[in-house]
């Protein structure tokens, strides 16, 4: 059973196009997954990505917040206040010391029909957020990574792209993967996932919520780690996986190779994993990028955790399979902004040789749809594989996949 609720427009015009929420009680099996997955295939999505409009103001001051004022700069455009909550304590923050930082309900009046409100958070579901911006008063309220969509030509981010209607192949193919996780959860959170890409409608199944715990780190991975795990954190921005991974394994493991191309990244990277593990040599960096060949490749750089091979870099990186690199992993992790296929079909040798766990990211684009899932589902024998979305408006989706002599 599931009830759907929607914001009902309060300008007279109609100009307002509120999100629908969908509250749905049970997990569902895979014959009602498939029916879902039947009614989200092809249905007409009402929204399309924004373009450049009215002044910009940016609600929520957090990670994802300092992040789109980086991406907004990046493309020309200042915001001309930031609006959050907890303003009062944002205001000490560095980041928005020129910024004007104040609460919902501090924004003028007069302002509020007149500023497109970016949505820059995803810890918490879109809609009741949306609902409470719009009875303050605002007019125009957009999800940031939709926003963002609209500068692809110039930025690489592309956490909000649109799925387009699934054609019969897309839809047989998909409802093979729903067919295949191993647990109604994953189920869920697939169809969680879809309905945002393709509808924009925020899906929560009650029995299946965001899991509490540290993306890549779910209960079921932590409670099958041992004290001889070598880790491959690729796309390892500052460390903080590797250093989950640490924490996680109370220090005792075997290795850490951590890949990042991006200089800034890999400093920093660097610095924070010397001061966590002293000139440990279990730990060891590379500079390149993990794709399914050699070569050289485009790089945007400097673009902090949104860095990325994309064709509208000016840094060139050299690419290296996981297979050219003769390391034996136990744990895979990969998140690679898009690239994660590409860099698992270049793995295919290690993973069949040495078993690991992987955990991959699909939120980047439509290969998460079925194409990377199905992927690992038809090369891995003897894999148990989950879904877990870790934030809403279809982001922190990743797959899990877990060889079964892991499995008590």
């Amino acid at each position: 059973m599931h009830r759907k609720t929607a914001v009902e427009p309060l300008s007279e015009s109609g100009s307002f196009l509120p999100h629908s929420a969908r509250s749905i009680e049970n997990l569902p099996s895979p014959i009602l997954a498939v029916k879902m997955l039947t009614e989200l295939a092809t249905s007409p999505c009402a929204f399309a990505p924004p373009s450049p409009g009215p002044p910009l103001a940016l609600y929520g001051a957090g990670n994802l917040g300092r992040m789109a004022r980086d991406f907004l700069k990046a493309v020309d455009i200042v915001p001309i206040m930031v609006i959050d909550r907890e303003a009062r304590w944002h205001v000490q923050a560095p980041h928005w010391s020129d910024v004007r930082l104040v609460q919902p309900d501090e924004a003028a009046e007069a302002a509020k029909g007149e500023l497109r409100v970016v949505v820059s958070v995803v810890t918490s579901p879109y809609v009741p957020l949306e609902r409470s911006l719009h009875q303050l008063g605002f007019k125009d309220i957009v999800p940031f990574y939709d926003l963002a969509e609209s500068f692809r030509d110039r930025h690489p981010l592309s956490n909000g792209w649109f799925a387009l209607p699934l054609t019969a192949f897309d839809q047989a193919r998909t409802a093979e993967v729903l067919a295949h996780w191993n647990d109604d959860v994953s189920r869920a959170h697939h169809l969680q996932f879809l309905a945002w890409r393709r509808l924009r409608e925020e899906w929560d199944f009650a029995a299946g919520s965001i899991p509490d715990c540290t993306r890549f780190f779910i209960p079921e991975v932590t409670s099958t780690l041992r004290s001889d795990e070598f880790l491959l954190d690729a796309g390892a921005h500052h460390g903080s996986v590797s250093q989950a991974f640490v924490a996680q394994t109370k220090g005792l493991f075997r290795h850490i190779a951590a890949i990042e191309p991006d200089p800034a990244n890999r400093a920093q990277l660097e610095v924070n994993l010397q001061s966590l593990l002293p000139d440990d040599l279990r730990v060891t960096i590379y500079d390149c990028a993990l794709a399914q060949n050699d070569g050289v490749a485009l790089f945007h750089e400097g673009l902090d955790y949104a860095s990325q091979l994309s064709p509208t870099g000016k840094m060139k990186v050299v690419t290296r399979p996981l297979d050219a690199l003769g390391l034996s992993p136990t744990f895979v992790k990969l998140h690679l902004e898009g690239t994660e296929l590409a860099a698992l079909k270049g793995s295919q040798k290690t993973l069949l040789a040495n078993r690991p766990i992987v955990a991959a990211t699909v939120y980047h684009n439509a290969d998460g749809i079925w194409k990377t899932p199905l992927w690992l589902m038809q090369t891995l024998p003897d894999y148990r594989f989950l879904f877990r979305s870790h934030s809403w408006c279809g982001t922190g989706a990743v797959v899990y996949a877990i060889p079964n002599e892991r499995v008590g």
